[in-house]
Formats: C-alpha cells, sequence, structure tokens
C-alpha cells in the first residue's frame, strides 16, 4: 500500500509542543502520528479479538450448562450491596471522609 495525506484540524500551541517533543525523540511529527495511528489500531484490534474470545467463551459455557439461576446471582450481589451500606455507614459514623 502506498502512502496517502491524512489532514486535520489542531489547536496551533499543540501542533508546536508536539512537533518539538518529536524532535526531542529525533523523529519529525508525521513519523511520531503515524507510530501512534499503527499502535492504536493494533490496540483496538486487540481489544475486539480478546471481546469475542470472552463473549465466546460465555456462550460455550452458558451451553456446556454453566449457569447461575438468576435468583442467586440476585441474593449475591442484594448481599453485596447490604455489605457496602454497612461499611459505609460505619465509616461514616467513625468520621471517614471520602474525597
Amino acid at each position: 500500500m502506498g502512502n496517502t495525506t491524512f489532514s486535520f484540524q489542531v489547536d496551533e500551541n499543540l501542533k508546536k509542543r508536539f512537533t518539538e517533543a518529536a524532535r526531542t525523540r529525533e523523529c519529525d511529527a508525521e513519523q511520531l502520528l503515524g507510530d501512534f495511528m499503527s499502535d492504536f489500531v493494533k490496540w483496538q484490534a486487540d481489544i475486539e479479538a480478546r471481546f469475542r474470545e470472552s463473549v465466546k467463551f460465555g456462550v460455550d459455557s452458558a451451553n456446556a450448562g454453566n449457569l447461575v439461576p438468576a435468583d442467586d446471582v440476585e441474593a449475591m450481589f442484594a448481599e453485596r450491596r447490604e455489605e457496602t451500606r454497612k461499611r459505609i455507614s460505619n465509616e461514616r459514623k467513625s468520621g471517614l471522609r471520602y474525597s
């Protein structure tokens, strides 16, 4: 595949700072942007592949009968919610605050 032009607008100050930062890495801004784009495309493909693997694992698990009844799941999370409420209440009583 050949090269092509990719044009977009960016804040002038950001462009200047980016160009200077690229020079400190001994490359030009275009090469650095190309590298970023390539890395992003690879990262996105990896995320999609992991998502597909997770979905396949879930479907395969469900098809194998490894299911948890909805009532059991709700009971488990109701217990966790209650534990969290108690913990927060105790922390508030003891003067702990979240920032």
